[in-house]
């Protein structure tokens, strides 16, 4: 051997590894150290009351004048160091307070996986594999602890006259539990009845997820039958993270059960753990711990810097650390308030177990929160001073705009409440988002513009539904919006004005939060506005390839239609297409019509292109160049799916309604790629002309 001696070192009473072989080769567990840290006698008389540390030198010179030392060498291995005292631990063996956990995990373990009838729901259900390994191999809990604080354990020591040994626990048959030192001293005189003995508490205190495991019912007032207890207990929901699943949240389950007669909870959701942008996991050593006030309130880099020197930090951390977020924050972190960065964990979540939180993305729902503060003071200008809101509100006879907008607005309502019932916060967060940004703000306070521009009588009840409409929308949307942003949620709906004679709830919080209305939804509406806005986005793609300089102008369009009713679509909405494209005139084609000349060209779908006028000559090679690289992707989509199709067991496997789709797909893309060989014919034809 080129390494030690070939000898194994057993100590069972000093190791934890050893420990363990001690047990399985019914090997003397020997104690060589006392409660201070000194050596006791059976750890040699002429050692005995040294130190540990003075020990271990005594030891060497021992063995030197024996001529028994063979030198030293240094290895690296793990020490155990006391968290608060930075000392190192020595394990030792010492009496303990034990729980049989067997019947209460498999209660616990019942609850969450009776098929039949579960008691509770774990959130996400990956984490119910977790649970039910760690009960199926429950091991007895130790509940004590040699520590100075925590809850001293219930229990005492009859130390009696004649004892030989005076130490508290030196028999194990003299011990009395009771809920207080009055009920112990009775408990004792009835066990030991004749006997004169004196009454000690054990020093020792419950392991915190013991007294932590009662929370559930000592909040209530537990033991005690309360009325709170009797009210509210078991309660609904625990939101903790999944890393204490069974540390706690079973330990909590199991003593429930057991002690309260019940599951303390009926839904547990797990969140994930929050770690830096780069997925490393938060440590004051490295000095990318973040803290979230400093998130809402900003901070500078020096007073980053500042706080890591109030720590316990070595020069060599201290440096790194530095180093760390001069990298992460160069500028600091600049304010974005409890709502940003409310909103932007909820919508982390959907990051499997870890959130990997940068702050930028935080910022940036900060500046969200600015545009929804300038849409709503907009708004607000549109529906003026001496607006009352109607008692009711009918879709029947409002603009087209308006009915879009409120059944667009029932779906984001139907999403955000399914998503918070069934807890996929990240999927609620991002349907409010999506509404209020992309179809609120982008589109219906767009589109309603003209009806506020000039003051047109015939505009007058399109103007008078828009003003409704619109405040219909904010006050629905402030209270879907406010459990993921109640703060600015709160001040602005307190902004909006009420309706008349009703009475309004004095706050956001206390207002019901949004259902569905059954008269909103309208799917044709919602089909005609998807129409819209994929003509709308190909006239913007057109524009941003325009010279810098002529972007901003309004420009005349033209739309060609393949199929009469795209075409009676399209002209019905001729006002909505060219107030979101920032068009100066719309002119609706048929396919029999000649293409435009002097235009730039874009296909929409199989039934629709797009042309924008432009100043100068068209460079007809660029446009046919961008034509060709759209054909050969549709061209590549059709291949694939021709393939898919004509696979051996493709009519055996696939199923009817999915066939149908496919080949309803195919027929839609062969005709988009037809219509892209005509665009593409119309300006070869006016290249021949110029």
């Amino acid at each position: 051997m080129n390494v030690g001696t070939g000898a194994v070192k057993i100590t069972p009473a000093h190791d934890p590894n050893d420990f363990k072989v001690g047990k399985r080769h019914n090997l003397e567990f020997i104690n060589i150290f006392t409660d201070d840290g000194k050596i006791n006698k059976k750890g040699g008389p002429e050692f005995a009351g040294l130190p540990r540390y003075e020990a271990r030198v005594a030891v060497t010179e021992a063995l030197k004048e024996k001529g028994l030392y063979r030198g030293d060498e240094d290895y690296k291995m793990s020490i155990s160091i006391c968290s608060r005292s930075k000392d190192v631990v020595e394990p030792l063996i010492k009496p303990q307070w034990y729980v049989n956990c067997k019947s209460m995990a498999q209660q616990g373990l019942d609850a969450v996986m009776d098929e039949t009838n579960p008691k509770m729901e774990i959130i996400p259900k990956q984490y119910v594999a977790e649970w039910q390994r760690w009960l199926e191999n429950i091991h007895d809990w130790c509940i004590s602890r040699q520590l100075w604080w925590g809850h001293q354990v219930p229990a005492w020591y009859a130390m009696f006259e004649d004892d030989k040994k005076k130490v508290i626990g030196a028999y194990n048959n003299q011990w009395v539990v009771a809920r207080n030192e009055e009920d112990a001293q009775k408990e004792a005189n009835r066990i030991f009845a004749g006997k004169k003995f004196e009454l000690f508490q054990d020093p020792d205190v419950l392991d915190t997820w013991f007294s932590s495991g009662l929370f559930p019912l000592s909040v209530f007032g537990w033991p005690d039958n309360t009325e709170d207890l009797r009210a509210f207990y078991p309660t609904s929901v625990l939101e903790t993270g999944h890393d204490i699943l069974f540390f706690w949240v079973a330990r909590m389950v199991m003593l429930g059960m057991k002690l309260g007669g019940d599951i303390p909870f009926k839904k547990v959701y797990l969140h994930p753990m929050i770690r830096d942008a780069h997925g490393k996991k938060m440590s004051k050593s490295d000095g990318n711990v973040i803290d979230p006030l400093e998130v809402i309130n900003g901070i500078t880099l020096e007073n980053l810097h500042k706080r890591l020197e109030e720590g316990n930090f070595n020069p060599t951390e201290l440096k790194t650390a530095k180093e760390g977020q001069k990298k992460d924050f160069p500028k600091g972190i600049p304010e974005c308030g409890a709502d940003a960065l409310r909103f932007a964990l909820v919508s982390y979540t959907a990051q499997s177990d870890k959130i990997n939180l940068d702050i930028q993305r935080v910022v940036g729902y900060r500046q969200w929160c600015n545009k929804l503060w300038n849409a709503i003071r907009f708004a607000m200008t549109k529906l003026g001073d001496d607006y009352t809101p109607p008692a009711e509100i009918v879709p029947a006879g409002m603009p087209f705009s308006c009915k879009w907008i409120l059944s667009v607005l029932n779906k984001a309502i139907s999403k955000t409440v399914q998503s918070l019932d069934s807890c996929e916060f990240s999927d609620a967060a991002t349907a409010v988002y999506s509404w209020w940004q992309f179809q609120l703000c982008d589109v219906f306070i767009e589109v309603i513009k003209p009806y506020f521009s000039a003051n047109d009588p015939s505009l007058a009840s399109a103007r008078r539904y828009a003003q409704d409409t619109l405040w219909l929308c904010l006050d629905y949307g402030l209270r879907l919006l406010h459990p993921f942003m109640p703060f600015i949620t709160e001040e602005l709906w307190q902004r909006l004005p009420s309706k008349k004679d009703s009475l309004r709830k004095e706050s956001i919080v206390i207002s019901e939060y949004p259902s569905t209305v059954e008269c909103w939804t309208d799917d044709g509406v919602e089909s005609e506005m998807e129409m819209i806005e994929s003509v709308v986005k190909s006239l913007r793609s057109l524009r941003s390839q325009l010279a810098p300089n002529e972007r901003h102008e309004r420009r005349a369009a033209f739309v060609r239609c393949r199929k009469s009713d795209a075409c009676e679509i399209i002209k019905k909405h001729e006002l909505e297409i060219a107030t979101l494209a920032t068009l100066s005139s719309l002119n609706v084609l048929s396919e029999r019509d000649d293409a435009p000349l002097g235009c730039k060209v874009d296909v929409v779908n199989e039934a629709l292109s797009v042309f924008l006028t432009q100043k100068g000559n068209i460079d007809v090679e660029a446009e046919l160049e961008k034509l060709r690289k759209k054909m050969e992707d549709i061209q590549l989509q059709c291949d694939s799916l021709k393939k898919k199709m004509s696979a051996p067991s493709y009519q055996e496997k696939v199923p009817p309604n999915i066939r149908e789709l496919d080949d309803t797909k195919l027929a839609s893309l062969m005709q988009e790629l037809l219509s892209f060989e005509v665009a593409s014919q119309q300006l070869g034809r006016q290249s021949s002309q110029s």
